[in-house]
């Protein structure tokens, strides 16, 4: 059984014009083609696709059970076509973006939904880590992209392209102490248990 995409499309065109000739104008084709190309899947099949007794041609049981499938079938291979084109030019199969854990409540969600739009076949893994665990991702190939903040100083392997600018506030609680001052004073903050994100192997 050698089936093709032309024969698949030449089929899908039959079976919605209801004539093999109107098929052959939507597809730009001359009625022969078709006509043959549709006779020769036939033979491959080892089925009867269309009964030829009237003017037009009439869709047999295993034509309409067939047509269900084939706009899906086209989809799938013009897909695997698109993704083997995609690895040829250099594509990677799969892209790990990291988010540093102050980020996630941001619409990073949107620059992912483009980027899948852009790279349907492209498999996305995202995860979360402190701002030094998702710079080391990125240094030692774990992760290709992050969404993180930016440093003062940059690591010559490293590019920065600015999204958006989110400001952090230190927050404490309404029962602590200095809640309660309506100035505090750089020692005072100096003086008092700051609680943040950091990495596994930084000492606070």
């Amino acid at each position: 059984m050698n089936i093709n995409q032309e024969q698949l499309l030449m089929f899908q065109a039959v079976m919605e014009t209801g004539s093999f000739s109107a098929a052959a104008r939507k597809l730009g084709k001359v009625p022969s083609a078709v006509s043959m190309s549709i006779a020769n899947l036939e033979i491959d099949l080892n089925l009867t696709l269309f009964e030829r007794k009237g003017r037009e041609p009439t869709p047999t049981a295993e034509a309409r059970v067939l047509y269900e499938k084939t706009a899906q079938l086209l989809i799938e291979m013009n897909q695997w076509k698109q993704h083997a084109h995609a690895l040829s030019t250099g594509l990677e199969p799969n892209l790990t973006i990291v988010v540093v854990s102050e980020l996630l409540h941001t619409n990073w969600t949107d620059y992912v939904c483009l980027l899948e739009s852009r790279f349907p076949d492209l498999q996305i893994n995202i995860v979360s880590a402190p701002q030094e665990d998702a710079l080391q991702m990125l240094l030692d190939g774990s992760a290709q992209l992050a969404l993180m903040f930016e440093r003062e100083h940059l690591d010559n392997r490293e590019q920065f392209v600015e999204l958006k600018r989110e400001a952090l506030i230190p927050v404490i609680s309404k029962t602590h102490p200095l809640a309660s001052q309506e100035h505090v004073s750089y020692e005072q903050i100096l003086g008092t248990r700051q609680i943040v994100v950091a990495s596994r192997d930084e000492t606070l």
